[in-house]
């Protein structure tokens, strides 16, 4: 089934509801990518998607919460074949998190790894203030060829981002990145046939209140402004470049 709207990345199973949230993204039929935060919460969201025909389920072992769950890294490399998405993995260098630096590069590495020698796999990445790292571990990893990246939220400088473009990598932009300066110089480095759109629900709120699960209508519509396109062309643009990431 063809979708409507696409939403790369979202935490359907940290909204109140996780079967009502993936009926949400059904019936608007938003193409949805429920990331996961551990390994030990893929089951039970791959459970409650396993009928939906737009919601796909990714394994996920969130950097941010490395330090406590390292240790269900054999869980994600068990649970690896169960599923072709991959997120939300990646480093977070900001100040609460910067102490499990260290740990958070061997962890992603190995995860790397792993995407690399299963081939064909579809990552969405987390790279708060550490675009450069992030962009050096997946070269090194020999991972781009044997499978597709999408950096989630991407905060880096339009350098990074170019670098990005080159690697092949696509990027999922939500409401809440317009509300930075550098977002226009940034957007401008990459080329339209690699964005894709976001909530990060629940985490992106809307008047005080976290969006809709799929809810992207806002950013499809700064999207056209920012682009000079109708949101109508937007949404076909988007429904194409997730054809392409994932064909």
């Amino acid at each position: 089934m063809k979708p409507d709207f696409v939403d790369f990345h979202a935490h359907l199973d940290l909204y109140p509801d996780l079967a009502e949230a993936i009926r949400i993204c059904d019936s608007s039929r938003t193409a949805t990518l429920a990331v996961t935060t551990t390994p030990r919460a893929f089951a039970r969201n791959k459970e409650l998607a396993e009928h939906s025909p737009f919601v796909r389920v990714a394994l996920g072992l969130h950097p941010q919460l490395v330090a406590e769950r390292a240790s269900e890294l054999a869980l994600f490399a068990d649970l690896l074949p169960q599923t072709r998405y991959v997120g939300e993995i990646g480093l977070d260098a900001s100040p609460r998190h910067y102490r499990s630096f260290e740990a958070q590069k061997e962890v992603f590495g190995k995860i790397l790894k792993l995407c690399a020698e299963a081939g064909d796999k579809v990552l969405s990445l987390h790279s708060v203030r550490c675009a450069k790292h992030v962009l050096d571990m997946v070269e090194a990893s020999l991972l781009m060829g044997r499978g597709a990246v999408v950096l989630h939220w991407f905060t880096g400088s339009a350098s990074e981002a170019r670098r990005a473009v080159d690697m092949g990598c696509y990027f999922s932009i939500n409401e809440r990145m317009f509300a930075t300066p550098k977002v226009d110089a940034v957007l401008k480095g990459i080329p339209t046939d690699r964005l894709l759109t976001e909530t990060d629900g629940p985490f992106v709120e809307r008047d005080g209140v976290p969006v809709q699960p799929g809810d992207v209508s806002k950013v499809v519509d700064l999207l056209a402004s920012s682009i000079g396109d109708t949101p109508l062309e937007i949404r076909k643009l988007l429904a194409r470049n997730l054809r392409n990431l994932v064909s």
